[in-house]
């Protein structure tokens, strides 16, 4: 259980994020429910909140700096300071690498690794200070493999598994443990956006034959987000379906 567990979850207002969000409120967490579009923020806040568990909403843009101290702000105004941080904010955008543009590519850095680098550390300092606390990067298993017409999205992905290494090693002794997941094609309005053809085609590769469900990458999260991953610290799980296989 996490009772007195403050949670961020951004990208929350759909698909993985949501999931998760309902997921952590469920185990016991105050949950600040993050998204761009401030309806769907609202929507899964208050979803939690029927169910039952304590939940507030934020909009904003993960990639804007004063958007993101202002997440941080009001998530201690309305439980205190965020002990538990899942960076899944996402973004999609599928073409062939010769057709992407400087736009495109900057676009999809800024919210997958940029907002990945401001939320982390709009919240690492109090955790550091009070000696615990968890961080939980959304990566894909196209960070892992790549994927054709996604090259700027594999990239950006592989990005965060470095970063989650990386800030691993840095901060793990002083008591905050942060992690990954790499859930490979998962029935999300995200995934559905890509084309027919992609969808198709990632199906036939996959040993098991079909695409995750939301609450089966919440329930990973949920896994490292416990006392019972005491010992994974630096590491990317992947419920990939099969896709990727270490």
């Amino acid at each position: 259980m996490m009772r007195g567990e403050i949670a961020i979850v951004t990208g929350a207002g759909s698909g993985i994020g949501r999931a998760v969000a309902q997921r952590l409120a469920a185990d016991g967490a105050a949950v600040m429910v993050n998204d761009i579009g401030a309806e769907r923020a609202k929507a899964v806040r208050d979803e939690i909140r029927a169910a039952g568990h304590r939940a507030e909403a934020f909009a904003g843009d993960v990639a804007l700096e004063g958007d993101v101290a202002a997440l941080a702000a009001a998530t201690r105004q309305a439980f205190g300071d965020c002990t538990l941080l899942v960076n899944n904010a996402g973004h999609v955008h599928q073409a062939r690498f010769m057709e992407l543009t400087p736009a495109d590519f900057d676009r999809m850095f800024a919210v997958h690794v940029r907002g990945t680098f401001l939320c982390t550390q709009a919240v690492l300092g109090p955790m550091l200070a009070a000696g615990r606390g968890g961080i939980i990067n959304m990566a894909s298993q196209l960070g892992q493999i790549g994927g054709i017409e996604l090259v700027h999205y594999s990239a950006a992905k592989a990005a965060i598994i470095g970063m989650t290494k990386s800030l691993a090693r840095e901060v793990s002794a002083r008591g905050v443990r942060v992690n990954a997941v790499a859930p490979g094609p998962v029935n999300t309005p995200l995934v559905r956006a890509l084309s027919d053809e992609w969808r198709t085609a990632k199906t036939a590769e996959l040993p098991l034959g079909r695409f995750g469900a939301p609450e089966e990458i919440a329930a990973t999260v949920a896994f490292l987000a416990s006392d019972a991953a005491g010992l994974f610290v630096g590491q990317t799980l992947g419920p990939n379906s099969g896709d990727v296989m270490l």
